[in-house]
């Protein structure tokens, strides 16, 4: 597996709170906690910016991706909205997720849990070249649905 070298700096206050973390050999997400001092709600259909507690200094060619935990989707209808939230490598913020329930029941966050997971990934930059049309594909412009159910 490649490696890329990510600085990490935690906000003040948060030296309680777990580091990001692979919690398997092969994940390819690192476990991200909440920085709240306060337990807090979250109601069906409603959503709330929640703090990390860390930043990161990325090298050039990568970003971090912010993605909902699977579990705490499958098991209680919590996500991410703006997912995969893209963290850039010049952002040298506080990392926030943006947690949303679609859950039935009202969902509580507490210091120091697991509510998101971070994935590192490289990222090309394009150059744009304006066409005025452009080649043909079997496809074509065939858009959402075009295959069928």
């Amino acid at each position: 597996m490649d490696k890329a070298r990510i600085t990490l700096s935690r906000v003040e206050g948060t030296e309680d709170l777990p580091l990001p973390k692979y919690m398997t050999p092969l994940a390819a997400g690192m476990d991200l906690a909440a920085n709240i001092f306060e337990e807090t709600s979250i109601k069906p259909g409603e959503y709330q910016l929640i703090p990390c507690g860390v930043k990161l200094e990325l090298p050039p060619g990568y970003e971090a991706q912010l993605r909902p935990r699977s579990g705490l989707a499958a098991k209680h209808g919590i996500t991410l909205l703006n997912s995969p939230g893209t963290i850039d490598a010049d952002y040298r913020g506080e990392i926030k997720a943006i947690v949303i329930n679609h859950g039935k029941q009202e969902f509580k966050i507490k210091r120091g849990d697991r509510i998101a997971q971070l994935v590192i990934a490289k990222v090309l930059r394009a150059e744009i070249l304006e066409a005025d049309n452009l080649s043909q594909t079997l496809r074509g412009d065939g858009g959402f649905g075009h295959t069928g159910i």
